[in-house]
């Protein structure tokens, strides 16, 4: 059964991965107003956007989702009854907390000095189908800014310190007045920092920062799949404040021989010949636990399902496992000596044929009807 991926949430919103929780709110307020099916009568796909806009806010406004979200991404939150698509709820929410004027024009009239925070960083890891399956650890060499230790991430030199900056009074911004409104600007002389150097550190050229490798281990949960993201908090690189960025882990997971995955299910197909599927036979099936004996019935089809339940990939949310689908695939064969045409003819003489157009209920149903059941 087709399914639509979901678009990255913070995509939806507009808004950076490092965004804070101010930040997620008013973009989300912004395409509230845009997009509200009331001010788009006439758009069908507002309030598609509306909608999207709305569950992508019901988790990035709420931190303890965020968290889950930004480690394992939509796997995470599959079946997970607080992801909230009211977008009237949400709606009044994000209005009712709060003035819209404070939105809006809070950071101007506010002149707060945000500490600058270390960029985000991206590892692609790549995995086995069984170490995605049932979890790993993984070992990387990650390259990385770090604070200085000469300078402790002051970026003065040894026995110096860095000197608040006149200008701005420390605050990073200055102010200025444009007709009724006082808008506040980056500090042209420290660049926003809210302190000026006079003797820089020797070792980081005054940045506090040099570059580093440092080897990590990451626990990859049983369960991931392809695509998936686990957030490493902190091991980004470092910025002029001395605050790291986050680490993502986004996992590439190789094919398997002999399974394939569809979300929390493995799929396998069971090859059997014309004998054993007229009469029924045991077979030893491979599942990710173990070998499994599976009862193919008599009389099976090409396309007949076998449920092993609890066979499947560990669900991230820690709910038990998907199931494994056993697929019956029934073989014609090509080459045939003369004792076996024999035998297929003398099969033939005690069956009637069949007629043209007659529908069997094993087929009635499509490939993807019966796997979806």
């Amino acid at each position: 059964m087709p399914s639509t991926k979901k678009r990255d949430y913070y995509e939806v919103l507009q808004v950076e991965r490092n965004a804070t929780q101010q930040d997620i709110k008013k973009a989300y307020r912004r395409l509230a107003v845009e997009h509200h099916p009331d001010k788009n009568p006439d758009n069908p796909s507002a309030e598609d956007a509306f909608k999207e806009a709305s569950e992508a806010y019901s988790v990035l406004g709420d931190t303890s989702k965020r968290n889950t979200y930004d480690q394992y991404g939509h796997d995470g939150l599959r079946g997970d009854a607080r992801v909230n698509t009211d977008i009237f709820h949400e709606f009044s929410d994000i209005f009712g907390g709060g003035s819209i004027f404070d939105d809006i024009f809070g950071d101007f009239f506010g002149g707060r000095n945000r500490q600058t925070r270390g960029t985000d960083l991206r590892y692609d890891l790549t995995l086995t189908f069984e170490q995605a399956v049932k979890g790993t650890e993984a070992r990387i060499l990650l390259p990385l800014t770090v604070s200085c230790s000469e300078c402790a991430g002051s970026g003065a030199e040894k026995g110096t310190e860095r000197q608040t900056c006149r200008t701005c009074a420390g605050h990073g911004q200055v102010r200025y007045q444009q007709g009724l409104l006082v808008v506040a600007r980056p500090c042209p002389d420290c660049r926003g920092s809210g302190y000026l150097i006079a003797n820089p550190c020797k070792e980081c050229n005054g940045t506090g920062n040099t570059s580093t490798e440092r080897e990590l281990k990451i626990k990859i949960p049983a369960g991931v799949d392809h695509g998936s993201r686990i957030r490493s908090r902190g091991n980004g690189d470092a910025g002029a404040s001395g605050i790291s960025g986050d680490l993502y882990v986004v996992l590439e997971v190789g094919p398997h021989d002999v399974f394939r995955r569809d979300g929390e299910h493995i799929i396998i197909e069971a090859p059997i010949t014309f004998p054993q599927a007229a009469m029924g036979v045991r077979l030893e099936v491979p599942t990710i636990h173990g070998n499994e004996r599976v009862l193919i019935p008599p009389g099976s089809q090409t396309g007949t399902k076998i449920k092993l339940q609890g066979k499947g990939v560990p669900r991230l949310n820690g709910s038990g496992n998907g199931d494994q689908i056993v697929f019956v695939t029934v073989v014609t064969p090509k080459n045939l000596n003369a004792e076996q045409k024999q035998l297929f003819e003398k099969l033939a003489q005690t069956m009637p044929p069949l007629k043209i157009g007659t529908k069997f209920e094993e087929r009635e149903k499509s490939f993807f009807e019966r796997l979806f059941e």
